[in-house]
């Protein structure tokens, strides 16, 4: 049994927003909230980064047309005691999806735990 770290990607759609600013604040704090009604404060929220295909710079995933963003957020949980990789990624997917129902979610990567990391 070993423990990982598992990182997730969410897609976020945020309505009436004029700023990224603002869209990116309110996908954060929405995802909190409803990760907080499952008592699953232990998943990490944070807005998601996209490179730039021009000069590979990082910037923050959000995009806005019409007044709706779309937002990426990443999303990191702590899984303990899986059977391996792809077992700490199914419980990771599981228990977020089962508390943000109908976001898209996907597994981005997946890091062993060192036993003084946990």
């Amino acid at each position: 049994m070993s423990n990982y770290l598992v990182a997730m990607e969410a897609a976020w759609l945020v309505r009436d927003v004029e700023d990224v600013d603002d869209a990116i604040g309110v996908a954060v704090s929405e995802a909190g909230k409803r990760l907080n009604q499952k008592d699953m404060d232990y998943v990490e929220v944070e807005i998601g980064g996209t490179p730039c295909p021009a000069c590979g710079e990082t910037f923050d995933s959000a995009f806005i047309a019409a007044e709706t963003a779309l937002v990426g957020l990443l999303l990191e949980m702590k899984v303990f005691n899986a059977d391996g990789e792809q077992h700490a990624r199914r419980i990771a997917k599981s228990e977020v999806g089962g508390a943000l129902r109908d976001v898209p979610l996907e597994v981005v990567e997946t890091f062993p735990l060192e036993e003084e990391d946990e």
